[in-house]
């Protein structure tokens, strides 16, 4: 589906104006095809390939995540940033304590093979919003 509810244009939604309490913010219709189990043994049986159905769907939005510009998703991403960089700072300091207090050649080995995950501080937290 290349466009979700809320992209849709105004001609294929139905918007209230005047909104009542319960009432939803826009009704959206929207139109999928589906292969239904029937469809496609039959289509295999006959040897043929399957149509697909056009199933319609009606949506009901009834508030939308950041209507309000609430602060909750800035606020949530700035502390997980925090929590990277600090994780990143606990690894690499560990790493250096290892590499600089011993000169076994078996420590350096194990040196090697140890793997530093990248920090994604970098708004990740807004994908997951």
């Amino acid at each position: 589906m290349t466009r979700t509810a809320h992209h849709l244009p105004a001609s294929r939604s139905r918007s209230a104006p005047d909104r009542s309490p319960g009432d939803p913010w826009r009704s959206v219709i929207l139109y999928d095809l589906r292969y239904s189990a029937r469809t496609l043994t039959d289509a295999v049986r006959q040897s043929r390939r399957p149509q697909p159905r056009k199933v319609r769907r009606t949506v009901a939005i009834y508030s939308f995540p950041r209507h309000q510009r609430d602060r909750s998703v800035a606020e949530w991403s700035a502390t997980e940033e925090r929590r990277a960089r600090q994780r990143l700072r606990a690894q690499v300091g560990a790493l250096l304590r290892m590499v600089n207090s011993t000169a076994d050649e078996l420590a350096l080995r194990a040196v090697d093979t140890m793997d530093i995950v990248p920090a994604r501080h970098r708004r990740g937290s807004l994908w997951l919003a």
